[in-house]
């Protein structure tokens, strides 16, 4: 029987929905194969869910019940930081202990939505234009408005669409700015791809890297925001109305994507497609995983039960 922690919490406004994930796959791990053990993450307070024990960070074990619990792996459900932006993974390398996302520069990079686009354009990946703005420094709004609009506002390291605004007006641009600085320091500005939106998930399974099928999203909401991703405003479609040509691109791009990123664990790459050109939106390294979300849907697809998934990424990481 072995020891899983699973991380969850944060610091980030996702600290919502890591809690729930985190919930999700207690719930659907095989009790005949692992003990697992929610750890919630806020800030330096690291404690067991149910019991409130602490965790002892010298070795990341737990005193509970007069036995100490050593853990053979640690389960990523926390989106956000400090996890999803890779700052606690280089702890867990040092101690050696097994995690099921990618590393922490990896982490870091996919996190930085700016970050990300500079590494992946020479690879001549198709993404939308952009530009990154800083606070505290001033906004050139003639350049910014000569991507047209309307634009998307976001925060450059931060998920969930928490901060994020449709921006339809020029008058309209400077409070969308504002709006993300509760949130991150950096702001994206991205011009609009108008288009179908898919999103595809792939993990690496005993060194092959399977991409899912392909999920398209039609949000009721004017975009992919909060409520279309977590209160049910979107219709969600797997697999995937394309033709087997265009399936195959987006996979295969999934596929490259993984690979160049060096990504562990599950990943998500969501796109826009205009015409036959997939546009890379952005990628996800600690997705959505309640039973309703986009990678599970897609896991299910594949033909894993949900259980049965998150032991993949289990073992995969203590491989």
């Amino acid at each position: 029987m072995k020891n899983i922690a699973i991380l969850t919490g944060g610091d980030s406004a996702e600290r919502v929905i890591s809690l729930q994930s985190g919930q999700v796959v207690q719930e659907h791990l095989p009790k005949d194969r692992y003990r697992s053990f929610q750890i919630d993450i806020q800030g330096g307070d690291w404690r067991e869910r149910e019991s409130g024990a602490l965790i002892d960070k010298n070795d990341f074990s737990l005193r509970l019940n007069g036995e100490t619990i050593r853990f053979d792996c640690a389960f990523a459900a926390l989106h956000g930081s400090p996890l999803e932006d890779g700052k606690m993974q280089g702890y867990f390398d040092m101690i050696g202990l097994p995690y099921t996302c990618c590393n922490g520069y990896v982490s870091g990079l996919t996190m930085n939505k700016y970050h990300t686009k500079t590494v992946l354009a020479p690879l001549e990946v198709p993404l939308a234009p952009s530009v990154l703005l800083r606070r505290g420094e001033p906004v050139d709004t003639d350049r910014l408005l000569e991507m047209g609009l309307p634009l998307f506002v976001k925060p450059n390291t931060h998920g969930s669409s928490f901060g994020v605004t449709k921006v339809k007006t020029a008058d309209a641009l400077l409070p969308a700015i504002e709006a993300v600085w509760p949130y991150d320091k950096e702001a994206l500005v991205e011009a609009f791809m108008p288009g179908r939106e898919f999103a595809n998930g792939a993990l690496r399974v005993n060194g092959e890297i399977i991409a899912m099928p392909v999920t398209e999203i039609i949000p009721e909401t004017e975009y992919f925001d909060f409520a279309a991703k977590y209160e049910g405003k979107s219709k969600e479609i797997t697999p995937a109305n394309l033709s087997p040509e265009l399936e195959q691109q987006c996979r295969e791009r999934t596929r490259m994507l993984y690979e160049v990123l060096n990504c562990r664990g599950v990943v998500r790459f969501d796109y826009i497609l205009q015409g036959d050109t997939f546009y890379l939106l952005e990628g996800n390294s600690i997705p959505g995983i309640s039973p309703a979300s986009i990678v599970p849907q897609q896991a299910r697809a594949h033909g894993w039960e949900l259980g049965e998934f998150f032991a993949l990424l289990v073992e995969e990481s203590m491989r």
